[in-house]
């Protein structure tokens, strides 16, 4: 089954007269559109790319915010710098949405990247091994809170001490991990998440690659290929005309044709909702229609 993803930016810039695009996403566009999505990701930063004084909402409180205004679509993060909160805080506030939302939220997490972000806000930024093997202990501590009552934990990173976090969701969150890296990231995916996030980088040989690392991993671990989710995400613009719909139907298709279970399609600022409802009834649906009833 073929999942598509909205990933709405959180983000204002000189192109959105420094408004966050969420704020108008979920204004003008997201009302038609979401209903037809499957997921809404929310990216994790503090501060923009271009100005540091760049509007840039944080990724728990908008996600919340989105999952309230659409009550009928998936939620995750696009994806969570493990670093920034503290693990048992980020699995006391998964379990919590998880509830408030009626188990439609996944947690997005990964090992961090900008170095930068977490100095200016006083966080430890070690080197990468060190940051993936504490990402080992986040996911460890989160899935014990989410189905123990009275969950302890000491690992070489971090440590719980009857860190109880009711309620417990009827269903834990799925794990989402974001991740590129070949030796340890990619390895890290398959042995822990029920899903894999990486970004499309333009050319096919490079996430054959990186997706039969992943594969390879899968089976070191005695997994099935099923109990991970492979997703994409995608910035590009929504299409403009039926050829661009026919082009971006045909790099999706290829892109499923290679394992793509999930699309994260980030359409940067669109102004109105007459491109989205062409990518939804041109792109969406035909793929849609050709690999849902294969899969069923």
């Amino acid at each position: 089954m073929v999942k598509f993803g909205w990933l709405s930016p959180v983000i204002g810039n000189q192109w959105s007269d420094f408004q966050p695009i969420v704020i108008k996403q979920c204004e003008l566009i997201l009302p038609e559109v979401a209903p037809h999505f499957d997921s809404v990701w929310i990216a994790d930063h503090f501060y923009g790319f271009d100005a540091r004084s760049d509007p840039f909402l944080e990724a728990w409180t908008t996600l919340t915010w989105v999952a309230a205004k659409f009550p009928n679509v998936d939620l995750c993060h696009h994806v969570l710098g493990h670093g920034y909160r503290p693990p048992a805080l980020t699995a006391k506030m998964a379990s919590t949405l998880q509830v408030l939302s009626g188990n439609r939220f996944t947690l997005g997490i990964g090992a961090g990247w900008r170095e930068e972000e977490y100095l200016a806000y006083g966080y430890d930024f070690p080197k990468p091994s060190i940051r993936f093997k504490q990402l080992e202990e986040v996911v460890e501590i989160c899935r014990l809170m989410w189905s123990n009552l009275d969950p302890s934990y000491e690992g070489n990173y971090f440590k719980i001490d009857h860190a109880s976090a009711p309620p417990l969701p009827d269903i834990p969150p799925g794990i989402c991990i974001g991740a590129a890296g070949e030796k340890i990231g990619l390895p890290l995916a398959a042995k822990l998440g029920d899903g894999w996030n990486t970004t499309w980088r333009g050319k096919l040989e490079t996430y054959r690659r990186k997706r039969d690392i992943v594969l390879e991993n899968i089976e070191k671990w005695d997994r099935s290929r099923s109990d991970v989710e492979f997703c994409l995400t995608i910035e590009r613009a929504l299409p403009a005309g039926d050829a661009d719909s026919q082009e971006f139907l045909e790099f999706l298709n290829t892109l499923v044709g290679e394992g793509v279970d999930h699309f994260v399609l980030d359409f940067g600022n669109p102004d109105h909702t007459d491109d989205a409802l062409r990518f939804i009834e041109q792109v969406m649906g035909p793929l849609r229609t050709s690999y849902n009833e294969i899969s069923s």
